[in-house]
């Protein structure tokens, strides 16, 4: 485990997500603006989850964290750490029947108060398209300023995006986080 919420676990994947990872990530609305395309078959999300967890989180580069809400996976953090070790980017999926309950802004609340008080990292960043409207919130719930717009940037799914820059100074979570990483 590497954090806990109120509500949430974030941990190391296990094989037996693999299911629960398909079917949440196999929803077209949840794939809408991450970087696979939907249908994820079982067999692609097994071979995905085993490979999540083999990762290393203190290793530069990409490591997912399982979201679990009572022994259930609901979405992943996706944090690609820098080679100097000290700053990130932050991405995050929740499979849809648990978006509209705070559980995504608790988990980054949880994954951030680890990030910035365990770890002691410099900065987190995270870009979203700019028409999802709903990540774009969440990141400034959560404290993330919006450094920036880069119009027709990122050739996605057939189409040119325009893409919404956020970012975190750990100065700055720790003159405002909450006392806990609740929801």
């Amino acid at each position: 485990m590497f954090a806990r919420t109120d509500r949430l676990t974030l941990r190391r994947f296990k094989p037996t997500d693999a299911e629960q990872f398909a079917a949440y990530r196999s929803d077209p609305q949840v794939a809408r603006f991450q970087s696979w395309d939907a249908p994820v078959p079982l067999a692609e999300a097994q071979r995905t989850v085993e490979r999540f967890a083999e990762g290393d989180p203190e290793a530069p580069g990409w490591f997912q964290y399982a979201v679990d809400l009572d022994g259930v996976l609901i979405g992943d953090l996706g944090l690609n750490l820098h080679e100097n070790l000290m700053q990130a980017d932050l991405g995050f999926t929740l499979a849809s029947e648990y978006q509209g309950h705070g559980y995504a802004s608790e988990a980054v609340r949880g994954l951030l108060h680890h990030l910035f008080v365990d770890r002691e990292l410099h900065r987190v960043s995270a870009e979203c398209d700019a028409r999802n409207t709903a990540s774009a919130r969440l990141l400034e719930r959560v404290g993330f300023t919006r450094e920036g717009e880069r119009p027709a940037n990122t050739w996605f799914k057939g189409e040119w995006t325009d893409d919404l820059v956020f970012g975190l100074l750990r100065e700055d979570y720790l003159s405002r986080r909450p006392p806990t990483p609740g929801p």
